[in-house]
């Protein structure tokens, strides 16, 4: 999945005024899927985004994991918490930058008051 490998922006959703979906978060949507059905192949594809992808495909990669497996999840933030490579986030209409450090940082907290 080129999208993921390519990713430069990190949106779950609909993102701007017309609610559009990215091709990379159509892509993570269907890596989540085959993730579910084909656990044991699609995770070493996980896997490989995680340690060579983009800093946007990174934190998707790290996403997939924390949605099947918690532990495998915050074992992937925590990889990540030392990594300076930059990104941009969409939440609906609002667009940022952030650091993978400062967003595995934030997901972990999340996760700690979960």
């Amino acid at each position: 999945m080129r999208e993921l490998d390519d990713a430069d922006t990190l949106a779950f959703g609909g993102v701007g005024f017309a609610g559009q979906i990215l091709p990379a978060t159509e892509a993570y949507r269907r890596l989540e899927q085959e993730l579910r059905e084909h656990p044991e192949t699609t995770r070493k594809r996980v896997e490989r985004l995680l340690s060579d992808g983009t800093p946007a495909g990174k934190a998707y990669a790290a996403s997939l994991l924390e949605s099947v497996d918690p532990a495998a999840g915050r074992d992937a933030w925590e990889r990540l918490r030392g990594d300076d490579g930059e990104f941009t986030t969409f939440s609906g209409c609002v667009m940022g930058r952030t650091t993978l450090r400062e967003y595995a940082a934030a997901r972990l907290s999340d996760a700690d008051r979960s």
